[in-house]
């Protein structure tokens, strides 16, 4: 066989190898594009199972250790008080004593500000409380006036709800929306003809916990709502299936 005859074989042999190759190639494009990517939605409503709430009190006096004895008494009372409606000891915390500086400021003839002379120390500190006993922290923050009534100036912040068991109902909504999904996929492969193959990609949402009824926005990281005792929790799972 001359080289003219070998080179003809081999360029034939690599034709029929390319031929091959592009026949693959275009048999798992169009086993890539012969797919369906479907969204499902798991929801989950619940009543919050935990609560915090804190509120914070302060004294000013001329003299810091003065100050401090005055704070301390009202600290006294605040706890007795909280004891007396159920509280636990174990469940009140105080946080550390803020003391700040005061002077007396003014502005100048020309409009700017002065900090004169030296006033006198504010002593603030912050009482917080978690439990379990939802309704019973509830009634104690919508009725702290009694604390204020006994003098002490005390500002109460709103109570924050929380729930334990978000793990569980995480899985349950999981399990919902991959149902879901399912359901939505066979759905389209029946009426296109089809039938539904393998699962070939599964990709979760983030948990999104607002307000039942709200016009709360949902945030790309997730959203966890604190303010509401009654919740409703949503995740979509998005998967992805081939189509026989």
């Amino acid at each position: 066989m001359n080289k003219n005859s070998i080179a003809v074989a081999i360029g034939a042999l690599g034709f029929v190898i390319g031929l091959g190759f592009l026949g693959n190639a275009i048999k798992n494009r169009n086993k890539s594009e012969n797919t369906i990517s479907v969204t499902g939605l798991g929801t989950k409503q619940f009543t919050s199972d935990l609560i915090t709430w804190s509120g914070s009190f302060s004294k000013n006096n001329a003299d810091l250790k003065s100050a401090y004895d005055e704070l301390a008494l009202d600290r006294k009372v605040i706890n007795e008080y909280l004891l007396s409606k159920g509280i636990q000891q174990k469940e009140i915390v105080f946080s550390s004593v803020d003391i700040q500086k005061q002077f007396r400021s003014y502005n100048d003839s020309n409009g700017n500000y002065v900090q004169g002379e030296f006033s006198g120390y504010n002593l603030s500190q912050k009482v917080s409380i978690e439990s379990k006993e939802v309704a019973k922290i509830e009634n104690l923050s919508r009725n702290i006036t009694e604390i204020i009534n006994r003098g002490i100036e005390f500002t109460s912040s709103s109570p924050a709800y929380f729930y334990t068991k978000l793990a569980t109902v995480k899985q349950e909504m999981i399990a919902g929306a991959t149902k879901d999904a399912k359901e939505r996929a066979e759905k389209i492969a029946e009426n296109s003809g089809s039938s539904l193959g393998s699962l070939k990609k599964a990709t979760m949402g983030v948990i999104q916990i607002t307000a039942p009824n709200s016009n709360e926005d949902y945030s790309y990281g997730g959203t966890f709502n604190t303010s509401s005792k009654e919740k409703e929790a949503s995740i979509t799972i998005k998967l992805e299936y081939e189509v026989d």
